[in-house]
Order: C-alpha cells, then structure tokens, then sequence
C-alpha cells in the first residue's frame, strides 16, 4: 500500500459515498486509477465494506453507551462470543489496562439499556464492569 493508497482511504473514511470522479481530481489521478485501487483495496481486504455513520439526531437509538468490561480467567472468547450476538451492541474492543473489553451499547430507552446491563452481568465469568452513557459526540474530519 503506497501513499496514494494512503490517501484514497482518508478520503474514503471521510465520506464512503464521494463520487469517483471527484477523488480522482482531489488526488489529481484518473478515474480509472481510482476505480482500479479502490477494486484492489477491497479484493486484498482492506476494505471490508462501506457503511454509514448515523448522526447524532438520528432518533433510532438515543441512548449510547460505553461499557468496560473485566473478565474471569480464559472465558474472554466464549463471553465476547455471547456478548456480540446480544441485539443492542454495536461493537466490542479489546483494551489493555484495568478492562478486557469496551463494549458499545445503543437502545431506543433507558428500559432497554438496563436489560441489556442485566444481561451481560449475568454472563458467567463477568468480574467487573461500568458504564459510562454517551451525554454527546463531536466528530473530527480528516
């Protein structure tokens, strides 16, 4: 992967939908060369996908959460195994430091973020956690 490469996927992290044509003038390259690292990024995986990011007053899931996690012993696979088929997280990260895990919530309540708080304590070989509700969020472009 080369700096062109490099820059392409600022570019694409930044906005997933930019036409092709508009990457090729910013990276002052074709569009053909464009299309062509774009295939192979994503043929060598390196782009897995393309998604969208949800705007804070998207009123789906107003309540956000982070999670950290300490876990018992060797049971850090089965529980992240459990821990991403429940419906409300988004995502787990591996941490190092005092936590095994943070784990991002997302539910339509208050109601439901207790549930699902519920539900992850009662995961054998959970030996701590806390949660931290996401009050707001500012994103950097870049």
């Amino acid at each position: 992967m080369d700096s062109l490469d490099q820059k392409l996927l600022t570019l694409l992290k930044h906005d997933g939908r930019e036409a092709v044509s508009n990457l090729a003038q910013i990276l002052n390259v074709s569009r053909a060369t464009v299309r062509a690292r774009i295939e192979k990024l994503q043929n060598t995986g390196v782009i897995e996908g393309f998604t969208i990011q949800l705007g804070d007053n998207h009123p789906q899931n107003p309540i956000r959460g982070l999670t950290m996690i300490k876990i018992e012993g060797n049971k850090t696979e089965r529980i992240l195994n459990q821990l991403l088929k429940m419906p409300n997280i988004e995502c787990a990260h591996y941490t190092n430091g005092q936590w095994d895990f943070i784990v991002e919530i997302e539910t339509h309540d208050i109601t439901t973020l207790d549930n699902v708080l519920c539900d992850i304590r009662k995961l054998d070989g959970i030996a701590h956690s806390e949660t931290n509700l996401l009050l707001s969020t500012k994103r950097f472009k870049g």
